[in-house]
């Protein structure tokens, strides 16, 4: 006879992972959830010191008034612009990813990743600095072309048409390093036997990152680029506050930075409230139609 087959155990629960999450869930529920709440104040005209509910009812008025506000609509031509531009040039993480790949030399490699990552780390403050002392009409650059013969003396801070590209420029300067990142684990995890195989075949670095490393970083690309549509009016403001001036206010004040104003500064929290939910909405209503295309087309939801 053989021997009994010994009942095979349940694997014990562990909970430990679950406990180490808890205090970041708890992060996002009060970062990210609780103020949900305040979207009641879109529906009062709320006055500071005076409690909610004394204040007077004004139901969706502050939600029609958006639609035929000009500086609303400007605001958001400015965000569109920055938006689309930024779009645009999503893919330059994914080649500066590729062209830093092909980087045999180790320490070279490192220095370059570590000096284009550590913008990121700096604050828009301390960048506004720098552009100031290098691009005002006394700064650096814009001295040397003028001697050069090459520029007007016109500072490109105070030059309302050059805004879009000017602050796209320093955007994409100080995250590029930092989007990379991502891009750099995607190369890591494909399998090295295909680049092996490409070499047999005659193949050289230019050939083997077009065929094999590039169309296996799309996938990543795709995701992220569905994932960053939902993010596609919150261009943020801190770069956009700083940077604004008597001559580029026009050009440069996005829906992130007008809202900051209105609530704020002119301390119309009801309005500022009701822009942002309008806001929420077309954002997550934008996610809800890139996921369903991706489902179309890949066959896959990315959420």
């Amino acid at each position: 006879m053989g021997r009994p087959v010994a009942c095979a155990r349940k694997p014990k629960k562990d909970y430990r992972l679950l406990l180490m999450l808890l205090p970041f869930m708890a992060l996002v529920f009060l970062f990210s959830y609780v103020p949900i709440f305040g979207w009641v104040y879109s529906v009062f005209d709320y006055i500071p010191g005076v409690p909610l509910f004394e204040c007077d009812f004004m139901g969706l008025d502050y939600f029609r008034i958006i639609f035929t506000d000009d500086n609303v609509l400007r605001a958001l031509k400015n965000t569109f612009i920055f938006a689309i531009i930024g779009m645009a040039l999503s893919p330059l993480p994914m080649l500066f990813a590729i062209l830093l790949n092909e980087i045999k030399c180790g320490p070279v490699r490192k220095f370059i990743q570590t000096f284009t990552t550590l913008p990121n780390f700096i604050s828009w403050v301390i960048i506004f600095s720098l552009a100031f002392a290098l691009f005002s009409t006394d700064g650096l650059i814009t001295s040397l072309l003028v001697k050069a013969g090459i520029g007007s003396g016109t500072s490109v801070l105070s030059s309302g048409s050059s805004v879009y590209w000017f602050q796209t420029f320093l955007a994409q300067w100080k995250g590029l390093g930092w989007s990379s990142i991502i891009y750099l684990a995607a190369i890591a995890g494909i399998d090295q036997e295909l680049y092996e195989a490409a070499r047999v075949d005659g193949a050289g670095h230019f050939r083997c990152a077009l065929h094999i490393t590039l169309p296996s970083m799309i996938e990543t690309y795709v995701v992220l680029f569905i994932l960053g549509i939902g993010n596609f009016l919150n261009t943020g403001y801190e770069q956009y506050m700083l940077f604004k001036n008597a001559l580029t206010a026009t050009n440069i004040e996005v829906l992130d930075l007008y809202v900051y104003r209105i609530g704020l500064e002119n301390m119309d929290y009801s309005y500022g409230v009701a822009i942002s939910i309008v806001k929420s909405i077309v954002s997550i209503t934008l996610v809800v139609v890139a996921n369903l295309v991706a489902k179309k087309l890949r066959g896959s939801t990315v959420i």
